[in-house]
């Protein structure tokens, strides 16, 4: 399977602290990795070195369309609550145009699998979040059936993340596990690189093999499609539409 992605729907700049690319380096990137869409989403406030508050709620400085692709503003929420408290609030969240949720090891307490399970459908029934990060972190187990049925109720997309294959090689298997669920639900996934370097915009050659190893359905990688993104993004409710 050979997956020629039209938007890149989790990337850092070097607001985030430990990346290393500006906003325009990134949407340069971008343009010669052949996408439409690139969502800046750096790190909500809680996380050591992270930008100010005043960063995201003053993102729309930021063009909508840079070096030739659309620019959506965005965060990756830490979750940091088993009650699916996140470090973003929904006032802040509400003027973005996309919210990952994620747990971060140094940010939250694992709890039981029961609790991880709630914890993670708070933040899928909060109306401001979008994608659920990088869930495959073996010491935060869930229950698959119930989070990603969850989603596919919701309407909200799970995702494979390529920087895993890099910097969590212990999560892959249950990233693996993941993938077969959502394939066997029917729930979109977003297939993103998680980039901290321009470098690395737009590249997914492991999630490429592992879900072509799964013969994991095209039709359901929202980020196969610079339209259905932006179809996704304009039909949530109470949202303000992407132009």
């Amino acid at each position: 399977m050979k997956l020629q992605l039209k938007a890149d729907l989790h990337t850092h700049t070097l607001a985030s602290g430990h990346a290393y690319s500006t906003p325009q380096e990134m949407a340069c990137a971008a343009y010669k990795a052949g996408l439409e869409i690139i969502a800046l989403t750096d790190h909500g406030i809680n996380m050591p070195g992270s930008p100010h508050l005043w960063f995201f709620t003053n993102m729309d400085a930021l063009p909508r369309v840079m070096e030739g692709v659309t620019v959506l503003r965005g965060t990756e929420a830490n979750i940091i609550g088993l009650d699916g408290k996140m470090d973003m609030s929904n006032g802040v969240l509400r003027q973005l145009d996309i919210c990952v949720a994620s747990v971060h090891g140094p940010l939250i307490e694992s709890g039981t699998v029961e609790e991880n399970t709630r914890a993670y459908c708070a933040v899928l029934e909060n109306p401001y979040v979008d994608i659920l990060g990088h869930s495959g972190n073996p010491n935060f187990l869930y229950d698959l059936d119930t989070v990603i049925g969850l989603a596919k109720e919701k309407n909200k997309i799970i995702e494979i993340n390529e920087h895993t294959f890099v910097v969590r090689p212990d999560n892959v298997a249950r990233c693996v596990e993941i993938a077969k669920k959502c394939k066997e639900l029917g729930v979109y996934i977003a297939v993103n690189t998680d980039a901290h370097v321009s470098y690395d915009v737009g590249r997914v050659p492991n999630v490429e093999r592992m879900l072509s190893e799964l013969d994991f359905p095209q039709e359901l990688i929202l980020n196969l499609s610079a339209g259905r993104v932006m179809e996704y993004l304009n039909q949530r409710p109470g949202r303000e539409k992407i132009e």
